[in-house]
């Protein structure tokens, strides 16, 4: 058994946190309470124990920690529906409550001043899993607790458990209507932490989300409840090849190893077909894998707010669930490349995994097929470079910075290390669209601004795409 532990961090962690649990507790036949409904007791081939371990009266227990450096959220689980599922020694709330106040320095020095409850606490579960795989980190990188707090977690969990790993779902604001004001400091100093410290990033972009619920969900103002939905629904998808094993990607080491073939590049998107809401349920339209795998690569089903169509592909890998036969996933993988859809890059595999998942046998869906994307392309360079170049206006006419040179001692210095690590990440995004990048870093690339970029459209489907998906149907 490989089992993970989930920390949701700050207000917005906590929220996506616990929409995730709602779902697999539904994915799984678990009720509000930890226990098993009466449908499910005969089993369905999954592993609960992945995310869940059974307490001595057979509750369901998620090993997670909900963790906030202010009562509103924790208080809201507290008195939600699901208020007895988690164990209440894994909440953990700051003594005075005053939160972080949207500021990572407060954040990461809370982290600092609660370091011994914090690694305490982890400890504790991490001591009670038989064989514990990694830990996943929900969070913000735009707020305080979820950035700031989020950061001292990471770093102390890579110097605790340095062979395990870590993989987290971070949200990047809206750049355009973030409520936050020194979103682009925060956002900064947090992604060098997810640079150094975090094995695989998957990128949950708000603009991208709210897009997403607008235009796709028809939903004029969509609720934060709308986009805690989404993105719950991505988490557990991608999470099902975990929890419903099959041949391939039944661990988290598979997963992120056939994803981010270079660590520091490993800051993947997702896209997710059929999205639709409540009340669209109803028109049920027919769903094939080639449509499925098609829309997957559309931008309007991504839920980052950057262009595909710059850059290529580092690695593609499609989740499919449904009634779906290996041949049909041959054949889309054909029409795909005929089509020349996707552009890999020159010098790595042209070729999209697929991997069959079940379905969860608790949940009726309207469609006989859905997908999830979770992909490497060097546009994600352009989101982090957007965060970049806000932070270098704002340092440029010391906006707000009164309240991090308040707090930290050399600030500058932080900023100026944090923008260099996030700088040397472009770059090398850069250099991955180029046919000599294995030898970038080497002083054999002389200037990767003037390297012609070659991409490679999809190979050959018969290769590493069809075989995982004829491994995952066996």
């Amino acid at each position: 058994m490989r089992e993970i532990i989930t920390l949701q961090c700050g207000q917005c962690g906590n929220q996506i946190g616990t929409e995730f649990w709602r779902q697999i507790c539904a994915e799984h036949g678990i009720n509000h309470e930890g226990y098993l409904e009466d449908y499910a007791t005969a089993g369905a081939g999954d592993r609960k124990d992945v995310f869940f371990y059974q307490g001595d009266n057979d509750q369901y227990i998620p090993r997670a920690f909900m963790i906030d450096l202010e009562p509103r959220v924790l208080n809201g689980i507290h008195q939600g529906s699901m208020r007895n599922l988690f164990n209440p020694e894994n909440f953990f709330q700051g003594t005075d409550g005053g939160g972080a106040g949207n500021n990572w320095a407060v954040g990461y020095l809370q982290g600092e001043k609660y370091h011994e409850q914090l690694m305490e606490m982890i400890d504790r579960e991490a001591e009670g899993s038989d064989s514990l795989e990694g830990f996943v980190l929900c969070h913000s990188i735009a707020g305080g607790t979820g950035s700031g707090l989020g950061s001292y977690l990471l770093e102390k969990l890579t110097d605790r458990y340095p062979k395990k790993l870590i993989q987290t779902y971070s949200v990047f604001p809206n750049t355009r209507e973030s409520d936050v004001v020194v979103h682009p400091y925060n956002s900064v100093l947090t992604l060098k932490r997810l640079i150094l410290n975090s094995d695989c990033t998957m990128v949950l972009d708000n603009t991208a989300l709210n897009r997403i619920a607008t235009d796709r969900l028809h939903l004029e103002n969509p609720s934060q409840q709308d986009i805690n939905s989404l993105v719950s629904t991505v988490m557990a998808a991608s999470t099902t090849t975990l929890r419903y094993p099959g041949y391939m990607n039944n661990d988290l080491v598979g997963l992120v190893a056939s994803l981010v073939p270079t660590p520091r590049c490993h800051f993947l998107m997702s896209g997710y077909t059929p999205i639709a809401s409540h009340a669209a349920a109803q028109s049920i339209r027919k769903t094939t894998v080639l449509d499925v795998m098609r829309r997957l690569l559309q931008a309007k089903n991504t839920m980052v707010s950057v262009s595909t169509k710059r850059g290529c592909y580092v690695s593609i890998l499609n989740l499919i669930q449904g009634d779906v036969d290996p041949s049909q996933i041959h054949k889309s993988l054909q029409r795909i490349h005929e089509r020349k859809l996707v552009n890999f890059i020159p010098w790595g595999p042209a070729s999209i995994q697929v991997a069959l998942s079940k379905k969860s046998p608790y949940i009726q869906s309207a469609n006989r097929v859905s997908g999830l994307m979770m992909a490497n392309h060097t546009c994600m360079r352009t989101l982090i470079a957007r965060s970049l170049q806000q932070c270098q206006q704002f340092l440029s006419r010391k906006a707000h910075l009164h309240q991090y040179e308040s707090e930290l001692q050399n600030t500058m210095e932080e900023f100026e290390d944090s923008m260099n690590t996030i700088q040397q990440l472009i770059e090398e995004y850069k250099a991955i669209e180029t046919e000599n990048y294995l030898s970038w870093g080497q002083g054999d690339l002389p200037n990767v601004g003037t390297s012609v970029p070659v991409a490679r459209t999809s190979g050959d489907p018969t290769a590493v795409g069809a075989m995982a998906a004829g491994a995952a149907q066996q």
